[in-house]
C-alpha cells in the first residue's frame, strides 16, 4: 500500500471512530502492535495524532510507521485504563512507556496446595498461588518471614500432601516436627482446618492487618486463662507479644488513617525516565513501599505517567483503597476512588514521605550509574549548567578567574580550567598584575582577562564555553566590558560568597540575576569546587610571591651576596629560616665556601635593638 493510499485508509478509520471511551492500537506494515493508548473519547484522541505537527521526534516517527488502527470500546475510563495496562504488558509495544522489569525483587508466595507452604520467590507463576510484594527492601521481607515462622508452625517439605496420601500413611515426621517448627500435618497431627486458619491469619499479616490478629490472639489468651489452660495461654501470649513488637517497629504514620494509597513521581534529570513511589497504609502504618522506574517512549507528561503508575501498582498489589493521595491531579477517574492533593496534616506528611522515598531512589540510581560511567555524571552536570543558564552549547570548557593581594601589595591573579567537569591543570595560568596601582580588583581582573584572551585569539587556542568570575556583579560587569571590547561572545557567570567566605550564590545574565539552586545539589557542589580551586591557586601564587619578596629583601642586606647567589639559595632552601638553619656544608654545596662563610657570619650577628 503506497503512502497516499495508506493516509486515505487511516483517515477513513479515524473519521468513523466513536466518541466513546476505549483503547486504540497502532500497527506497523508487518501487522505488529507498536503502540497502545487509552482515551475518554476515541475519535478526538486518535485524530490528534494526525491533525497537527508534533514537536517530539519520537511521536513523528511513530505516526510515520502507522499502517493500521484497531480499537476496543469500553464503558468507562477506568475500564480503558485497566485494558490499556493489560495490553501493554501482553504485547510490549515499542513506543509505549516501558516499566523496567522488577523481577529481581523477591515476593512472598503462599503456594496453592492442600497444606500451603509460605516462602520467598522471584518467579511469579499464575497457578492460583497468592503473592505479596515485590519487596524492594529485602530485610522487610525477611523480617515478615521470620515473624510468620515464630508465630505459626508451617511445613517446609515438598511432599505432595493430599487427604489420600496422609490417610495412606505415606510419610513420616521429620526433624522440623521434633524442633517444633512444624506440626506434622503429613501424618495427621495437624488438621487441615487448623492449618488453614493459620494461613488465613498469615494473609492478613502480609496485608498489614496486624491489629485484627492481635485482638483475636488477645481474646484467645484471655479465654484460655479463664479455663485455667495456662500453658496454652502462655503460648498464645508469646505470639501476641511477637506481633505487637513487630507492629511497634513498623513505621506508624497516623493512627487515624486506614487503607490509603499514596503516590509520588520524580522525573530523571535527562527527562528520559520517571520514578514513581507507592505507599500503602493500613492501620496507620506503611504496609507496602515500592518504587518503579518508567522509561519514556513518546515524551509522556507527568500526569500520564502517574496515571499509568497508579493503575499498574494498584493492580499488582491488589489494592482496594478508596482514597489515593497524590501530588497533583493525574487526570484519571477510578470507580469509587477519591484523589486527594493534601496541603497540610497527616495526609501531607504521608505525601512528603513518599516524595522523600522517590527522591532517594532517584539519587541511588544516579549514584549507581555514575559509578559505572563517571563521564555520564560529568555530562549530566554540564547539561544541567547548560539548561539552568540557557546556554547555546554544552559548557565543556569552563574557565574561572580570581585576584589575590594584600592592600594592593604583590597583586596577582589565577585562572583555572575545568574540562568536562574535571580540572585541567596543564591549562592553569598565573598572572602578575602589571598595569594596576593599588588595590583595584576590577581593573586587575580586566587586565588579566584582556591579556588571556588577546593571546588566545593571536595563538588560536581554545576559548571557554563559560567564563566564571570569583566575585559578584561588579566583577561580572568588568569582565563583560573587556569581552565586548575584544568582540568575544563568551557567557559570563559570577560566584558570590557570604560573610564567612563560602560560596553562596550563582549570578548570571545581563544585568546579573541570582540563579536559584539547592546548596546540596551536585551542580552547586561542582561550582563550589571550581571557586575553591581558583581561590587556592591564586592565593598560593600570592603567598609564593610575597614570601619570595620578603626573602629577597633580607638577603639584599648581606654584602657580598649577589643576585645569582640569592637565586640559588632561594631555589634550594625556599625560606630565610631554612637558610639560617642550614649547615656550612649545605651552604657550600650551593654557593661555595667563601659565600657560605659570609652567610653564616651574617646570621650569627645579634640583631640591633629597635629604637623606640
Amino acid at each position: 500500500m503506497d503512502e497516499l493510499k495508506t493516509n486515505d485508509y487511516l483517515r477513513g478509520i479515524v473519521q468513523n471512530l466513536p466518541d466513546s471511551p476505549g483503547i486504540y492500537q497502532y500497527l506497523n506494515d508487518e501487522g505488529t502492535i507498536i503502540y497502545v493508548g487509552k482515551a475518554k473519547n476515541l475519535k478526538r484522541r486518535v485524530s490528534s495524532y494526525f491533525n497537527r505537527e508534533h514537536e517530539a521526534g519520537k511521536t513523528r516517527i511513530l505516526v510515520s510507521k502507522i499502517r493500521d488502527i484497531r480499537y476496543i470500546v469500553v464503558k468507562t475510563e477506568e475500564d480503558a485504563l485497566l485494558l490499556e495496562n493489560n495490553l501493554i504488558k501482553k504485547y510490549k509495544p515499542r513506543y509505549n512507556v516501558l516499566l523496567k522489569d522488577d523481577k529481581t525483587y523477591p515476593s512472598i508466595c503462599i503456594q496453592n496446595e492442600w497444606f500451603p507452604r509460605v516462602f520467598r520467590t522471584r518467579k511469579i507463576i499464575r497457578n492460583g498461588s497468592s503473592y505479596y510484594g515485590p519487596y524492594s527492601h529485602v530485610p522487610t521481607m525477611y523480617a515478615l518471614l521470620d515473624l510468620i515462622k515464630h508465630l505459626f508452625p508451617l511445613r517446609t517439605c515438598h511432599h505432595n500432601l493430599t487427604p489420600e496420601s496422609i490417610r495412606a500413611g505415606k510419610y513420616h515426621v521429620c526433624l522440623e516436627y521434633h524442633i517444633k517448627n512444624c506440626a506434622a500435618p503429613c501424618v495427621g497431627k495437624q488438621s487441615h482446618d487448623e492449618y488453614m486458619q493459620n494461613i488465613a491469619q498469615i494473609k492478613e499479616i502480609l496485608k498489614g492487618n496486624t491489629r485484627e490478629i492481635e485482638q483475636k490472639l488477645y481474646q484467645e489468651m484471655q479465654k484460655l486463662a479463664e479455663e485455667l489452660k495456662f500453658e496454652e495461654a502462655q503460648a498464645v501470649k508469646e505470639k501476641y507479644l511477637l506481633l505487637e513488637n513487630y507492629r511497634a517497629k513498623s513505621e506508624v504514620v497516623s493512627h487515624v488513617l486506614h487503607n490509603i494509597d499514596v503516590f509520588s513521581i520524580e522525573e530523571d534529570t535527562d527527562g528520559q525516565s520517571a520514578f514513581i513511589n507507592y505507599l500503602h497504609i493500613t492501620n496507620g502504618a506503611i504496609n507496602q513501599a515500592f518504587t518503579f522506574e518508567y522509561k519514556k517512549r513518546l515524551n509522556e507528561s507527568k500526569e500520564e505517567l502517574l496515571g499509568l503508575g497508579i493503575v499498574e501498582m494498584r493492580e499488582r498489589y491488589k489494592s482496594l483503597s478508596r482514597e489515593i493521595i497524590v501530588p497533583f491531579d493525574p487526570g484519571i477517574e477510578l470507580k469509587n476512588v477519591v484523589f486527594t492533593v493534601p496541603q497540610r496534616g497527616d495526609k501531607k506528611t504521608l505525601l512528603d514521605l513518599s516524595v522523600l522515598n522517590v527522591k532517594q531512589y532517584k539519587a541511588d540510581r544516579l549514584k549507581q550509574a555514575d559509578k559505572l560511567n563517571p563521564e555520564q555524571r560529568a555530562t549530566r552536570l554540564l547539561k544541567e549548567i547548560q539548561d539552568t543558564l540557557h546556554l547555546d552549547r554544552l559548557p565543556i570548557r569552563i574557565e574561572c578567574f580570581d585576584n589575590s593581594n594584600i592592600q594592593g601589595a604583590d597583586p596577582v591573579a589565577g585562572c583555572v580550567v575545568f574540562i568536562k567537569g574535571k580540572p585541567s591543570k596543564k591549562d592553569y595560568r598565573k598572572y602578575n598584575i602589571k598595569t594596576v596601582e593599588g588595590p583595584d580588583d576590577y581593573a586587575s581582573m580586566q587586565e588579566v582577562v584582556r591579556r588571556k584572551y588577546t593571546r588566545a585569539m593571536e595563538e588560536d587556542t581554545p576559548l571557554p564555553d563559560l567564563l566564571i568570575t570569583d566575585g559578584g556583579k561588579g566583577q561580572m560587569s568588568a569582565v563583560q566590558e573587556v569581552l565586548d571590547e575584544l568582540g568575544l561572545d563568551i557567557p559570563v557567570a559570577g560566584l558570590a560568597k557570604d560573610n564567612r567566605h563560602r560560596t553562596s550564590e550563582l549570578l548570571f545574565g545581563n544585568p546579573p540575576q541570582v540563579i536559584g539552586m539547592k546548596q546540596t545539589s551536585p551542580l552547586f557542589l561542582l561550582l563550589t569546587r571550581i571557586q575553591n580551586e581558583v581561590h587556592r591557586y591564586a592565593i598560593t601564587f600570592h603567598r609564593e610571591k610575597r614570601s619570595k619578596r620578603q626573602i629577597s629583601s633580607e638577603l639584599d642586606e648581606i654584602k657580598g651576596i649577589g643576585p645569582k647567589a640569592k637565586e640559588a639559595l632561594l631555589k634550594e632552601f625556599k625560606s630565610v629560616k631554612r637558610i639560617r638553619e642550614a649547615s656550612a656544608e649545605a651552604l657550600e654545596a650551593v654557593i661555595g665556601r667563601a659565600k657560605a662563610q659570609i652567610i653564616q657570619e651574617h646570621f650569627a650577628q645579634p640583631k640591633a635593638p629597635e629604637k623606640g
